[in-house]
């Protein structure tokens, strides 16, 4: 029990710094980039602009399928693995090559865009469509009401399912080691690999990807919280 004890006191420290050092750099990275490509690709899955504009709500809505239909594990590896052996003359005559960084980077924000778009999409939606016309009526472009009243409601609705997407993001970060980044839980694989308590270890990383979680549920319940306090319950 000592000995055990002992493991969880020197192991500890060094899967919370490869947490702080690379799984939370790296959930809050691609999220941000994520989040910035599910906006994109939500406004133009809803523009009714017509003409060339399809090519644009073709690929749109062809990025949403191909994520959301293949798992993460396998893009990932495809990003890393596969294109170094996508030879292109005159560009990339070596293939595509990336670190392991940017290659999670990369495909975590892909996949996170390609989920949340949807997210967004749904939001803006929900907005009654009366808020649009009242809009317009008193002079209003399309991007202002979008911008100034249709954004800032859809971003209320849509914080709890972006928060959860975000917590799986980042629980998500574990398939990183698969790459070679050494992440929270690739260093738990190295320490078991020296001290022989696979259990021991993968328990503990488990326990610290849990209290970070809970952490960001905390938050994500704070959040609605302060965003929600204007809103009166229903009598």
């Amino acid at each position: 029990m000592d000995s055990i004890w002992h493991i969880i006191v020197t192991a500890t420290p060094q899967i919370a710094l490869a947490g702080l050092k690379y799984t939370i750099p790296i959930a809050l990275i691609s999220f941000a980039l994520g989040l910035i490509l599910a906006v994109l690709t939500a406004l133009v899955k809803l523009s009714p602009r017509h003409g060339w504009f399809s090519i644009l709500k073709a690929i749109a809505y062809f990025y949403v399928w191909l994520f959301r239909s293949t798992p993460l594990l396998v893009q990932l590896f495809i990003v890393y693995f596969g294109l170094p052996y996508l030879k292109i003359r005159g560009l990339f005559p070596n293939g595509i090559q990336m670190d392991p960084w940017a290659a999670g980077i990369m495909t975590f924000s892909l996949n996170t865009g390609a989920y949340c778009a949807e997210t967004i999409r749904a939001s803006i939606l929900s907005i009654p469509q009366g808020q649009w016309e009242a809009a317009a009526s008193i002079g209003m472009n399309k991007t202002q009401v979008l911008k100034r009243i249709i954004l800032p409601q859809a971003a209320r609705v849509s914080l709890p399912p972006l928060s959860n997407s975000f917590i799986g993001l980042v629980k998500d970060t574990s398939l990183a080691a698969s790459i070679t980044i050494i992440e929270m839980f690739e260093v738990s694989q190295q320490i078991a690999a020296q001290n022989y308590q696979p259990l021991v270890m993968y328990s503990l990383v488990a326990a610290l990807y849990a209290i970070l979680c809970s952490l960001l549920s905390w938050l994500q319940g704070y959040l609605e919280k302060r965003t929600s306090s204007y809103i009166r319950p229903a009598n």
